[in-house]
């Protein structure tokens, strides 16, 4: 995101920064006073998200970083979502079911919490089982949810594995070819989506989205 102004590049400071009591405050401000675009603010939000995920993954912040970043974004994307939603009209007729959790081993979940949002307001019918998902959680859900798409999240390099270990698993439950299955988070590209045997990858959640629609005939 290099076309963000003097303001926005502030919030993605803050927070990357853990500053908590300056970037909230701007945040609410940016979405309930400024009026300014909710997808934007949580486009922002997923900026300051990889730095953060850059400096864990250099050792320079740690768990209670990533989880203090996680209640950060839950905050703003609780007031983001309402927003979102208004104009909205009717409630529409679901699109499809999508699965969606974070593979075992990773606990981020903002990228994966903008997905379910996307997907939500798009139409489609989400079920979003959590962070560090054990792959037998996984195959429960789908057995008991049925969805059109599997949607698995990983924002660290080691959930690649995970992902890889996830989608091996349904192949051996026999449900592999039941749903389509999508990647996202972090540094994922065309070589672990091959590596991991995932259906696609979305780099954002507009993609995830409308890789929804594609496997399931809606029209865009």
């Amino acid at each position: 995101m290099n076309d963000m102004n003097e303001e926005e590049s502030q919030l993605v400071e803050w927070l990357a920064d853990m500053n908590e009591d300056d970037a909230l405050p701007l945040a609410k401000r940016m979405l309930l006073e400024d009026g300014k675009n909710p997808m934007r603010v949580l486009d922002l939000c997923r900026a300051a998200m990889d730095i953060v995920g850059k400096r864990f993954e250099e050792g320079e912040y740690f768990l209670p970083e990533l989880v203090l970043a996680g209640e950060m974004l839950d905050i703003i994307g609780s007031i983001a979502k309402p927003l979102i939603k208004q104009g909205d009209g009717e409630e529409v007729k679901k699109l499809g079911k999508v699965l969606i959790g974070t593979v075992h081993g990773d606990l981020h979940d903002i990228g994966k919490n903008i997905v379910s949002f996307m997907l939500d307001i798009n139409g489609f019918e989400v079920k979003d089982i959590g962070i560090d998902v054990p792959v037998k959680t996984f195959i429960a859900e789908i057995e008991a949810y049925q969805p059109d798409v599997v949607g698995l999240s990983g924002f660290l390099t080691l959930a690649f594995d995970s992902m890889k270990e996830t989608i091996a698993a349904f192949d051996q439950a026999g449900l592999r070819d039941k749903f389509k299955i999508m990647i996202g988070g972090g540094q994922i590209d065309e070589t672990v989506r091959n590596y991991t045997g995932a259906d696609a990858f979305g780099v954002n959640a507009v993609e995830a989205v409308n890789l929804c629609r594609g496997w399931t005939g809606a029209a865009a």
